[in-house]
This record gives C-alpha cells, structure tokens and sequence, in this order.
C-alpha cells in the first residue's frame, strides 16, 4: 500500500513540482496518473520509488516513509518497485539477455535462477527469440517490452511506468496496455503516469488528476 500525506516537491531556484498531494493506493490497484505536460507526474512517480524525497509531507510504502529512509536503505526499498521511463536506459553494448538481467546480479541472484527468471521475463513480452539480440536492433515498441521485462523480471509488487506509450504508434501502445493489465491481474500494483486517453479508456483504471502540481479538483 502507498500512502502520500501532505506532499510537496519544490527544485532548487524555486520550482515547485507538487503542492499538499495526499492520496492512498491500495495493493493490487491500477492508477493512472494524469495531467498536462509539467502537471507533475514525472516528479510524483520518482517520490514513490525514492528516487526524490518530499520537500514536506510523507510518503509511504508499505509501512515505510520513503523521505525518511537512510541511504542504505534505499536500495532494498526499490526491490519492491518496477520502472519503467521515457528514457529507457538500455545497455546498447549488451544483448537483450544481459540487459534484463542486471537487476538480478545487482540483487545476487544465483546464476542458473537468474537465467530462468530472464526468459520466462522475456517469454512474458514476447521477445524471447531475440535473447541473444543486441536493443539497437529493435523496433520502439520492442523495445518498450524490453524495458518492462527488465522491470518485472525481480517479480515486484509494484510497477511504475511513466508515459509508456508516448512514443509507440496504436498497434504497440495496445500491445503495451495488455501487458500492464496481465501483471495487475495477477496482484501487481501498477501506476502509470500518462497522456493516453485511448489506453485509459482500455484499461479502465482509477485516475488521479494533477493540475500544476495539485490534486484537480
């Protein structure tokens, strides 16, 4: 479960990204975090995994308050989240295999246990076929699906996805939305932050509004 109280996020130089966010998202949920470019989205979903820290208010996860975790504690904390963002940060110097199965080694999984997690990751979205491919030989939308079994490949208990299908033409933004409703089907917690009404109206998820770094109302 997440809970956000009294949330805001001001930048150096004044900037202020979120204003008095407060909201709860119950496990197994899917949420859709929506608004204008700038509303506050990106920001919101990095707060979740602890990537930034509240400049006031609290967020937590699972009994946690993210803002006030030590260092150390950080990394553990992300083992419960997938990420999915609009800059995939792939390893073009590694094949599809190696990339899914970084997280894993960062983790310490065994060898033979990691192998079997990355291809029944990439059976899930279908690119198991391409294991020993290199990600610049892959279209967007295949490589969006790469993306997401490297995120699922840990089995988290909640996937982040921020605007993934902005890129991708109808046919794999469908392809996408699918695999988004497979993970949650099966208990995984999915937020998604996105400008894609057809995929909202797809998934039919609960939808929580922004408006210049507010809750609309």
């Amino acid at each position: 479960m997440i809970t956000l109280s009294h949330v805001s996020k001001r930048y150096p130089g004044g900037y202020q990204a979120l204003i008095d966010i407060g909201f709860a998202i119950e496990t197994g949920e899917m949420v859709f975090i929506v608004g204008h470019s700038g509303a506050g989205k990106t920001t919101l979903l990095k707060l979740l995994a602890a990537i930034e820290r509240p400049t006031s208010g609290s967020v937590v996860v699972n009994g946690q308050n993210v803002g006030a975790l030590k260092p150390l504690a950080v990394p553990f904390l992300r083992r419960n989240f997938g990420l999915v963002f609009q800059d995939h940060k792939l390893l073009f110097d590694r094949n599809v295999f190696e990339n899914v199965a970084l997280p894993l080694q960062i983790m310490g999984y065994a060898r033979n246990e990691s192998a079997r997690r990355v291809r029944a990751a990439l059976d899930k979205v279908g690119l198991l076929k391409y294991e020993k491919s290199f990600p610049i030989t892959l279209s967007g939308g295949e490589q969006q699906r790469l993306c997401i079994a490297r995120a699922i490949v840990h089995r988290p208990a909640f996937l982040l996805a921020d605007e993934p299908t902005g890129s991708l033409d109808a046919e794999y933004a469908t392809e996408i939305g699918d695999l988004f409703r497979s993970f949650n089907q099966v208990g995984v917690t999915v937020v998604i932050a996105t400008h894609d009404q057809t995929l909202q109206a797809r998934l039919s998820p609960r939808v929580i509004a922004l408006k210049q770094g507010a809750l609309a109302l």
